[in-house]
C-alpha cells in the first residue's frame, strides 16, 4: 500500500495519510506526493516512518511497574483505575498544582488542544507546558511582542522561490528538512543565499561556487551581529523611510540603541569582519530595494542557532529589527520568519498546552478569553487555573516541598530532551507518581509507574499546521494494534473516572470542532474550519474566521497590535565575549544530524538511519584536536560541573577552532544536555542550548584503539 504524504515540516518524518483503514501495518510504504512545500520529497526520516508501526520494540499494552521494579501487562481498565486512584489521592491531599502534565509539539492539534482542557478542567492544574518550550518559544515571543500575533512564516513557503536574496541564520535546513533547499534555488542563482552558523553545515556550503556567502561568528553572538548589521543599514541610509513612519513604531529608540555597535567593535565580539558585514548590509538593502521596485524577495530567516540561548528573544527581536528598517515584513514580495523545529511546532503551541494559554493563542489571565473559553468547555470561568510554569521551571519543581508529586508526560522525551538532564532525571524518581503515554520504552518510560500505547502517526485522525500557519488533515490509513488506543480516549477515560466537569470526546472530528469554537476571535482563529473543508484539499491558512477563506500572507494591512503598527524593540547585548579556549574548555553548540529526530526514542529504532549514525560523535576543528592530542574516530571526553558525555571524536574542519559540536539525539553517557545549562531566556523560558563551556580531553591517546 502507498501512503501519501502531506506537508508538516517539509522533510520531517510526520505525514498525512490516506488509505483504507483496513489496510495492514506491515504492508505500508512511504511515496512521495505532489505538494507545494515538499513537492514529493521527504527526508530519510519520512521515507522509513512507516517501519515505526510494526517495530517489535513497540509497547502493545499498558504496562504497570512492580514492587520488584520490573513491568507487568495490565488491562487498559486497571491501569487507568491505578492512574486515577493516585491524581485522586494526590489533588486530595496536596492540591490540584501537585499534578504536572508535559506535552509535546509532536502531538496533533486535537490532542494539544485536549491536553490543555483536560489538564485544567478534569485535574485542575495550572502546572503544564511541553517541549515546544525548548524549541519555538523564543521566536514566539519576540513575534508576539513585535507583530502583535506570532506564525512561523508569514507567508507561503513556495514564495520564496522567487527571493533573490535569503538569509539564514542559525538553521541547518539541508539536513534538518532537505525539501526545503528547492526553495532556496532562486537567492542561490542570484548569487544572495546568506547563511549564518558557527559550523560549516551543509546549509553553509550552498553558498558555494558564486551562490552566497557563509558567515561565521562566535558562538552565542548572534545579537551582537544583528545588532551590528541594523547599524550599517541606519548609518549608511538604507532604510526604508515610508514604511518606517507608516507601518511601525520605535525605530528612534532602535537607531540610539544600535549606534554603539559600529563594525569594528562588532568585529571585536563575533570573529566577523568589518567588510562581510558592510558586504551583508548592503546585499540585504539592495534586495528590499530590488523587491519592492520588481517583486523579487528578500527574506530574513531564524532558526534553532539563534533562538536557544538565555537571550533568545532578544535575538529573534533584533533579527526582526534587521527586517523592519529594511521594510521587508507585510509586504508582498519578503518578509521575515522563524523555521519551526518539530512535527506540529506550529500547531502545538495555538491551542493550550502552554503554561500561559488558552486556545486561539488566547492568554489565560484575559478575563475575556478565560470567559469565552470556558462558555465552549461548560465550565465556570473561575474554576479554570490561572498562569503556571513554564517547562523548565516546571521540571525544576518536581518532587519539591511544595512542587510536583505527579507527572504525566505525552509525546515527549525528557530524560534526554531536557536541559541539566541528569538533574531532571534524578527529579523523576522522586515522584510520587509517573505516568509516560508513549510507543516505546523510551528513557523517559523507564523511570515511569505506568506505561499507556499509543497510537502513532498512521493510526490516527487529526489535523496539524505547518510553519505557514497551514492546516492539514491526517487521515486515518491503518487500524492501530488492539492494545493501544488514542490520548483522546486516554483523557477521557481518566476525567470521567475523576467525575470531572465538561466533555472529552474520544472522536478527533469532535475534537476539532470544539477547538474551532474555542479559538473564534482568538489570533489563530480557527473557526471557520472544519474537516469537510480541509477534505477538499482547498489550501487553509489560518486566520480562518468564520465567512473568511483564510489568510496565506499576514499584515499586508495591518499588524495584529490594536494601532496596526509593527513595534520595533529596544534590546541589549548583555553577554558579551567568550569563554577563554585554553587548556581544553571549548564552546560546545548541540543540534541534529539529517538521520535523527529529537530524542531519537523513534529514528534510533529504525535499521537504516541507525546504521548511518549509530552513535555521537563530538565535531571539533583539526587545529584544536592536535592541540588536544585527539585523533579522528578516538574517544574523548567532554565535561562541565553539571556531567560528563563519553564518545568519539569528529575531526572536521567545518568548526572553529574554539567550538565543539555535539548531536543531542543519543541516551545514556552520550545525552548531550548532560551539558547544557537550565538558565533561561527571561520572556520565553527557552533553556540555553548552543553555548556551552565545556572541557574536552582524549580518553586514550592519540592513533590508539579505545
Amino acid at each position: 500500500m502507498n501512503l501519501s504524504p502531506g506537508e508538516t515540516t517539509p522533510g520531517e518524518a510526520d505525514v498525512a495519510a490516506s488509505a483504507s483503514p483496513a489496510a495492514s501495518a506491515a504492508s505500508l510504504t512511504v511515496t512521495g506526493r505532489a505538494f507545494p512545500t515538499n513537492r514529493g520529497g521527504l527526508c530519510k526520516k519520512g521515507w522509513t516512518a512507516a517501519e515505526l508501526l510494526v517495530s517489535p520494540d513497540r509497547i502493545l499494552e499498558p504496562m504497570v511497574r512492580q514492587a520488584d521494579g520490573t513491568f507487568e501487562p495490565a488491562s487498559w481498565s486497571d491501569a487507568l483505575d491505578l492512574v486515577a486512584a493516585k491524581l485522586r489521592v494526590t489533588r486530595a491531599e496536596y492540591g490540584a498544582d501537585a499534578v504536572g502534565v508535559f506535552g509535546g509539539g509532536g502531538l496533533t492539534n486535537e490532542k494539544a488542544y485536549q491536553l490543555g482542557k483536560f489538564t485544567r478542567v478534569a485535574l485542575g492544574s495550572s502546572r503544564i507546558d511541553y517541549n515546544g518550550r525548548f524549541c519555538m518559544s523564543s521566536a514566539a515571543a519576540a513575534g508576539n511582542r513585535a507583530f502583535g500575533l506570532d506564525r512561523g512564516l508569514p507567508f507561503r513557503v513556495d514564495e520564496l522561490d522567487t527571493a533573490d536574496t535569503i538569509l539564514i541564520l542559525g538553521s541547518n535546513v539541508a539536513q534538518t528538512m532537505p525539501p526545503f533547499i528547492g526553495h532556496l534555488e532562486g537567492a542561490r542563482a542570484a548569487g544572495g543565499l546568506v547563511v549564518i552558523d558557527p559550523r560549516r553545515t551543509a546549509t553553509a556550503r550552498l553558498t558555494d561556487d558564486g551562490a552566497g556567502m557563509h558567515v561565521q561568528p562566535t558562538p552565542g553572538s548572534d545579537l551582537v551581529l544583528l545588532l551590528g548589521l541594523t547599524h550599517i543599514v541606519i548609518a549608511e541610509k538604507l532604510t526604508d523611510r515610508s514604511y518606517l513612519a507608516n507601518r511601525t513604531t520605535g525605530f528612534d529608540a532602535v537607531r540610539r540603541s544600535v549606534s554603539r555597535w559600529w563594525p569594528s567593535r562588532v568585529q571585536e565580539q563575533t570573529g566577523v569582519p568589518v567588510w562581510q558585514l558592510r558586504e551583508l548590509a548592503r546585499r540585504l538593502a539592495a534586495g528590499a530595494a530590488r523587491g519592492a521596485a520588481t517583486g523579487s524577495g528578500t527574506y530574513i530567516l531564524t532558526g534553532r542557532g539563534v533562538e536557544q540561548h538565555a537571550d533568545g528573544t532578544d535575538t529573534a527581536t533584533s533579527a526582526i529589527n534587521l527586517s523592519l528598517v529594511l521594510g521587508l515584513v507585510g509586504t508582498t514580495h519578503s518578509g521575515y520568519g522563524t523555521l519551526t523545529g518539530q512535527g506540529n511546532g506550529q500547531g502545538g503551541r495555538e491551542h493550550g498546552q502552554k503554561c500561559d494559554q488558552l486556545p486561539g493563542y488566547r492568554r489565560i489571565n484575559d478575563p475575556a478569553a478565560r470567559t469565552h473559553v470556558a462558555g465552549v468547555w461548560g465550565v465556570d470561568p473561575d474554576s479554570l487555573p490561572g498562569v503556571g510554569l513554564p517547562a523548565v521551571e516546571l521540571l525544576g519543581a518536581l518532587g519539591e516541598p511544595g512542587g510536583i508529586r505527579c507527572l504525566l508526560v505525552h509525546g515527549s522525551n525528557i530524560v534526554v530532551s531536557a536541559p541539566n538532564a541528569e538533574r531532571v532525571r534524578a527529579a523523576l524518581k522522586t515522584l510520587d507518581f509517573l505516568v509516560v503515554a508513549d510507543f516505546f520504552f523510551s528513557d523517559t518510560a523507564v523511570l515511569a509507574d505506568v506505561v499507556l500505547p499509543v497510537t502513532q502517526w498512521a493510526e490516527e485522525e487529526g489535523t496539524m499546521t505547518s510553519l505557514e500557519g497551514r492546516v492539514i488533515r491526517r487521515r486515518l490509513a491503518v487500524d492501530a494494534p488492539e492494545g493501544i488506543r488514542s490520548e483522546l480516549w486516554i483523557w477521557q477515560e481518566i476525567a470521567r473516572r475523576l467525575g470531572s466537569a465538561g466533555t472529552f470526546s474520544s472522536q478527533a472530528s469532535e475534537v476539532f470542532d470544539e477547538l474551532c469554537r474555542a479559538s473564534k476571535g482568538g489570533l489563530a482563529d480557527y473557526s471557520g474550519l472544519s474537516y469537510a473543508l480541509l477534505d477538499t484539499e482547498e489550501p487553509v491558512f489560518w486566520p480562518y474566521p468564520v465567512g473568511s477563506t483564510g489568510t496565506p500572507r499576514l499584515f499586508l494591512d495591518r499588524f495584529a497590535h490594536p494601532d496596526g503598527l509593527a513595534r520595533l524593540v529596544v534590546v541589549e547585548a548583555r553577554r558579551l565575549g567568550a569563554p577563554a579556549q585554553v587548556g581544553g574548555t571549548l564552546t560546545l553548540i548541540t543540534g541534529r544530524l539529517l538521520e535523527h529526530y529529537q530524542s531519537g526514542t523513534q529514528t534510533r529504532r529504525v535499521r537504516e538511519l541507525s546504521d548511518a549514525q549509530p552513535e555521537a560523535r563530538l565535531q571539533l576543528h583539526p587545529a584544536t584536536a592536535e592541540q588536544l592530542g585527539i585523533s579522528d574516530e578516538a574517544w574523548v571526553e567532554v565535561s562541565n560541573d553539571r556531567g560528563t558525555v563519553r564518545c568519539r571524536a569528529q575531526v572536521s574542519t567545518d568548526m572553529r577552532f574554539d567550538t565543539v559540536f555535539l548531536p543531542f539525539h543519543f541516551s545514556g553517557d552520550q545525552r548531550a544536555n548532560l551539558l547544557t545549562d537550565d538558565e533561561t531566556d527571561p520572556v520565553s523560558g527557552m533553556p540555553e542550548f548552543k553555548k556551552t563551556t565545556v572541557r574536552v580531553r582524549a580518553l586514550v591517546k592519540a592513533g590508539a584503539n579505545v
